[in-house]
Order: structure tokens, then sequence, then C-alpha cells
């Protein structure tokens, strides 16, 4: 049985998007145990964490398999392209509100510095994934159906 190279990288995608999950859902409590707030970089790749875990990516490999209604490969681009820039925005306005590394001391700070780095990550392997999504719809532009079997046979002259 051949190993879907996709599928792996799907399974890499969650298990960076849960850790992410939880090291913001500690740097978040943190802050609200010591200040009135937390900051909205880390509040949003605790949404990234959530979002892509338990609500991308369960669609973009469970849609195509079991509910093939919803699975239209543009709906499946576009979430997939949408996670990808949301974890771009959210691991570049982390990383632009860390201070400089000689200054960033304490298990906060390390959290925040961690979750860029495995931020970053998830970017790279959303950007292959959407690259292998995309690239078939690319090459199969004008056919009219990816099945050969039904497709039209024109009778030889």
């Amino acid at each position: 049985m051949a190993l879907n190279l996709t599928l792996i990288l799907r399974g890499v995608q969650a298990l960076l998007a849960f850790i992410v999950f939880a090291m913001s859902c500690y740097v978040v409590s943190e802050f609200r145990g010591a200040l009135s707030g937390s900051p909205d970089q880390p509040n949003f790749m605790l949404f990234n964490g959530l979002w892509t875990a338990f609500i991308a990516l369960p669609f973009l490999v469970l849609a195509p398999i079991y509910f093939a209604s919803f699975a239209h490969i543009y709906a499946l681009l576009a979430v997939e392209a949408v996670t990808m820039i949301f974890w771009f925005a959210g691991f570049i306005a982390l990383g632009a509100a860390l201070p400089a590394p000689k200054w960033c001391h304490g298990s906060v700070c390390n959290s925040m510095q961690a979750i860029t780095v495995f931020g970053a990550f998830e970017w790279l392997l959303l950007v292959g994934t959407l690259t292998l999504a995309v690239l078939p719809v690319i090459r199969n532009r004008g056919a009219k159906s990816n099945n050969p079997a039904t497709a039209e046979v024109q009778p030889g002259v």
C-alpha cells in the first residue's frame, strides 16, 4: 500500500497546530493572570491552532471521503489558502511583537518564540499542501472530466 504524501503532511500539520494551540493557551492564560488581557498576537495564534486542528484539517481530510457534495475542489482550495494566509499573518505578527532575544527571558517569552517557529513551519507545510492541491487543477484546466471512462470518445475516421 502506497503512502499518500498529502495525508502524511496533514498529520504533521495537525500535530503542529495542536502544539501551537496548547502553547498559545498557556501564553494567553499567563497574560490574563498577570494583566487585564493578553496581546492580540498570541490570541490570533490560539485561533490559528484551533481553526486548523479542529475545523480546516478535518474538512480537508474528511469532506472528500465522506461528504463529496461539500468537497468542491475550489472550496477545498479556498479553505487551504485562507488557512495558509492566517498562519502567515499570525507568525509574522507574533515574531514582530517579540523583543530581541537578549531581552526575552522567562517561560512566556520562550513560549512565544516557540509558537513563532512552529507557526512558520506550519505555514511552510500549508504552502506545500496547497501547491500539491493546485497543480492538478492547473494541469486539468481544460478537461471536461478527470475520469477517462466517462470522457467523450471521438470515433476514428
